[in-house]
């Protein structure tokens, strides 16, 4: 009966290590299995100052198009095979939107990109390029190239994300950054974003299903995603030092027990 005891005193601790150990997150654990829930509409990316964004022009005649891309680069196609390249240059086809949120578009001039989404940039592009007489069924693409999420606090991979396709919400750039730590606050995921000139702060709990409707679920150019931590970091020496406190100790509680069911 005596070491049935001592048996059941060191399964309980190991157990309890374990659970400590391997905690987890469970996102969105409130959401319902089998019910449907609805998901709104993905809101439209909008081009801010300092962004860049790339501008090319195509043309089933690539000399029409030639002028309007930067360093003379031309291109050719159709809406159904998409744009081919024809011509020597086409690195330079960049854009910075300047302070005012304008760009300088060859033969165009200036234009306002600020506070539009890509979609109405093309379409302006288009209508501008037929209403001038310079390229009718002109193909225009669009793509902003700067992207780019910052993910820091309480995640696996610290440091900044390169979004190629213009579109990332909250719960990949946690992925991206290889998930959150045993730390991490999983109810106070912040994300800091600038906009319109003023800077704001948005908290989420990525364990509630109200995540999909935070208006910073998806995120945007230049945004700032920080974990906050359940509690102060210890530093490497402090937790050997703990470590090995709480192994000496459990050693030494488990030894006392032993020799008093001994006794």
């Amino acid at each position: 009966m005596k070491i049935l005891n001592i048996g059941i005193i060191l399964l309980s601790i190991i157990m309890f290590s374990s659970c400590l150990s391997s905690k987890k997150v469970v996102y969105v654990k409130d959401m319902t299995v089998n019910t449907d829930y609805n998901t709104g509409e993905v809101p439209a990316l909008k081009l801010q100052k300092n962004d860049r964004v790339s501008i090319k022009i195509s043309a089933k005649n690539p000399e029409l198009a030639a002028p309007f891309n930067a360093m003379g680069g031309s291109y050719a196609g159709s809406i159904k095979e998409g744009i081919s390249t024809s011509s020597s240059s086409t690195e330079n086809t960049t854009y910075l939107v300047d302070r005012e949120g304008n760009i300088t578009f060859p033969i165009l001039g200036i234009l306002s990109l600020e506070g539009r989404t890509l979609e109405e940039v093309r379409d302006m592009l288009i209508s501008r390029l037929s209403e001038g007489g310079y390229i009718q069924d002109a193909i225009v693409k669009v793509d902003l190239l700067n992207l780019r999420i910052n993910v820091m606090g309480e995640v696996n991979h610290v440091g900044i994300i390169e979004v190629p396709d213009a579109r990332i919400n909250l719960l990949e750039a946690i992925s991206k950054a290889g998930g959150l730590t045993r730390n991490a606050a999983s109810d106070r995921v912040t994300v800091i974003r600038e906009e319109n000139g003023l800077r704001k702060k948005m908290v989420n709990n990525v364990q509630s299903q109200e995540l999909f409707n935070s208006p910073s679920f998806y995120l945007q150019q230049n945004d700032i995603v920080y974990v906050e931590p359940l509690a102060a970091q210890t530093t490497p020496k402090e937790d050997r030092t703990w470590r090995f406190v709480g192994i000496v100790t459990g050693f030494v509680t488990v030894l006392f027990t032993a020799l008093n069911l001994m006794k």
